[in-house]
């Protein structure tokens, strides 16, 4: 029952945002209902709109394209159709998020790998000024962060916190298995180990102070001080 009492709230604000769109009087066109069906994970009506021509880069009341509505719900098929479509993987919404960055730090991985596969801009950032590398890290998305890893994106941009994804991956993981295997790869990827926060604490400080035993010493062996 909760189940359904949410995805009726989250389609009821699906329905404010389109209707927000476009003035009063006016009934909902093919590129509203497009976003919406991509928001519902309706891919029948998302394949039957797109040949019909609706437009993949009309926005809804949160800013958000039909990709980016897919994608804040993992809707994988509907977000592959949308982007072999020519969706924009870059457009951003009201929040910043894109369907790249939002993807990456949400751990949705199958939608990341078909981000990637479009050639996305990285250097659009989120509203805290960093990349979908930098929150994936933090999560411990660890097969998020592989496929990261192996795109354009710099392992080394500093968000508007001072944070670099290392340091957000010591500082905010909580040292386990997966934030152990995320701080090995971000070194192996050429991370440096000694760019400091703000106030001039380093990853190897931080790790240190939380007890990393196993993050120190992946560090102190990549020559961290």
């Amino acid at each position: 029952m909760n189940q359904v009492r949410t995805s009726m709230i989250a389609v009821t604000m699906v329905l404010i945002g389109l209707a927000a769109s476009h003035g009063p009087g006016e009934t909902m066109s093919d590129n509203q209902r497009l976003i919406l069906a991509a928001d519902e994970n309706d891919t029948a009506t998302v394949r039957r709109l797109l040949k019909a021509g609706a437009n993949i880069y009309v926005r809804d009341g949160q800013g958000r394209t039909a990709l980016l509505a897919a994608t804040s719900h993992n809707h994988v098929e509907s977000a592959r159709l949308l982007i072999e479509a020519g969706a924009d993987v870059n457009a951003q919404d009201k929040k910043l998020d894109s369907p790249l960055l939002l993807s990456g730090a949400s751990g949705y991985l199958e939608i990341l790998t078909l981000a990637l596969k479009a050639k996305p801009n990285f250097k659009i950032y989120n509203r805290f000024g960093g990349t979908a590398l930098i929150p994936a890290c933090e999560r411990g998305h660890v097969e998020v962060v592989r496929a990261l890893l192996n795109s354009d994106v710099d392992v080394n941009h500093v968000n508007n916190l001072g944070w670099t994804a290392l340091l957000e991956a010591i500082i905010l993981g909580d040292g386990g298995p997966r934030h152990q295997e995320i701080v090995r790869m971000l070194v192996a990827a050429g991370a440096s180990v000694n760019i400091p926060d703000r106030e001039s604490v380093t990853p190897l400080q931080h790790a240190r102070q939380k007890g990393y035993r196993e993050i120190v010493g992946a560090l102190e062996a990549a020559g961290a001080r």
